[in-house]
């Protein structure tokens, strides 16, 4: 498992170099590496960019698949259901990105917490 705390983009690209190298370590093919890595980076720059909020992460990997959590107090009113953004919106296109990656399930948690279970190819 690997955790960390970030609250801007520069140190975010840092942590997440350091979560795929725990993934590829861990055995993870390169495909799901590349949707883990998005996935996160999704989440975590929802947070930073748009909630102005530090992100606690959390990824782990299980026996058929990758769990990735992300905690914010930006996220806890945030819609996760991941439906299809207008084509010409600038952005709102987060979640959709997460839940077509996944092949898994998006939960809320009991604290808000987003929780991603990615399943492995």
């Amino acid at each position: 498992m690997i955790s960390f705390k970030v609250d801007n983009l520069i140190n975010m690209h840092g942590e997440l170099k350091a979560f795929t190298d725990f993934l590829r370590t861990s055995g993870v093919c390169d495909d799901d590496i590349f949707a883990s890595k998005l996935i996160s980076c999704e989440l975590l720059t929802n947070v930073i960019r748009h909630g102005g909020d530090e992100a606690q992460f959390t990824g782990a990997v299980i026996a058929d698949g990758i769990v990735i959590t992300v905690s914010a107090e930006s996220l806890k009113n945030v819609d996760i259901r991941g439906e299809m953004p207008d084509v010409f919106s600038e952005s709102g296109r987060g979640f959709y990105i997460v839940k077509n990656m996944c092949r898994g399930e998006i939960e809320r948690g009991p604290h808000g917490e987003v929780k991603v279970f990615l399943k492995r190819q």
